[in-house]
């Protein structure tokens, strides 16, 4: 069973994988923390980089290394952002820390060879977060030229996401995110925004989804195909928020989530998306 990570994660920690190499420990200036797990050969694959979700108030482990194992054994590295949560409003740092960890990837020297492609990854909050760098990697108010360069994941891999900050988001992270700042509202209602730059997206949500309505993933398939950007979209129409692989690995009698054959596919599906991308 996964459990819930609560509160600020601004402490420093490295874990060990089976056939990982173990790797200089790292702290994002932000305050959080990355987790490695890179394979020996990924044989051109690429890294997955993982965002938790929690309503920017928390991070869902069910969410973080089972995903990494699950890309692993299908021969991708993965790294995992462990966002700080440290501030009452987030504003502009999760996403600025998440560009630092996608700039840290591809140019550190420990992580050479690695990134032949460099996928971000999200579920619920945490998928807002990947998709709000796909959409604002190139933004000049938040970014330098340099940056930007370095920005732009190859792919984004979104798990049930928030996407709105209006009727059909999910309050706790409007709250937390934006503290309802008209201007970081207008910046993180991704439906919204201009989505001509995206890169390419996987995207995966449920019809029953009862804390973040189906509506977040299509409206945000509905603009990503208006604006001409490429999209895989795939709607399941039974299943709970928050099934993370909806395998065994990931049952939580807690939160009543179960396995699901049928949902769980949407792993199988993705890894057939990323080999044409």
């Amino acid at each position: 069973m996964y459990l819930r990570k609560r509160g600020a994660f601004c402490t420093l920690f490295l874990l060990k994988i089976k056939e990982a190499s173990l790797m200089t420990p790292i702290k994002t200036p932000f305050g959080g923390t990355l987790e490695f797990y890179p394979l020996p050969d990924t044989s051109g694959k690429g890294t997955v980089l993982i965002c938790p979700g929690g309503g920017y108030s928390f991070l869902a482990e069910r969410e973080g290394r089972p995903i990494a194992d699950a890309f692993n054994q299908n021969g991708y590295s993965a790294a995992i952002l462990n966002y700080c949560l440290d501030r009452d409003v987030h504003g502009t740092n999760p996403v600025k820390e998440l560009a630092w960890a996608v700039r840290y990837l591809r140019t550190a020297s420990e992580w050479n060879g690695l990134v032949h492609k460099l996928w971000v990854s999200g579920f619920s909050a945490g998928g807002h977060l990947a998709a709000s760098l796909g959409t604002l990697w190139n933004e000049d108010s938040l970014f330098t030229e340099e940056e930007q360069a370095l920005n732009k994941p190859d792919g984004l891999i979104l798990g049930y996401p928030v996407i709105s900050m209006g009727a059909y988001g999910h309050e706790r992270s409007r709250k937390r995110l934006t503290g309802d700042a008209p201007e970081l509202l207008a910046l993180f209602s991704l439906e919204k925004r201009d989505l001509s730059q995206v890169p390419p997206v996987f995207l995966w949500n449920t019809l029953e989804d009862e804390k973040v309505p189906a509506m977040n993933s299509l409206l945000f398939a509905q603009k990503l195909t208006l604006d001409g950007a490429s999209c895989e979209y795939h709607l399941f129409h039974k299943g709970r928020h928050g099934m993370s692989l909806a395998t065994p690995e990931v049952t939580s009698e807690e939160e009543n989530l179960h396995p699901d054959v049928h949902i769980a596919h949407w792993m199988e599906l993705c890894l057939e998306w990323m080999q044409e991308i």
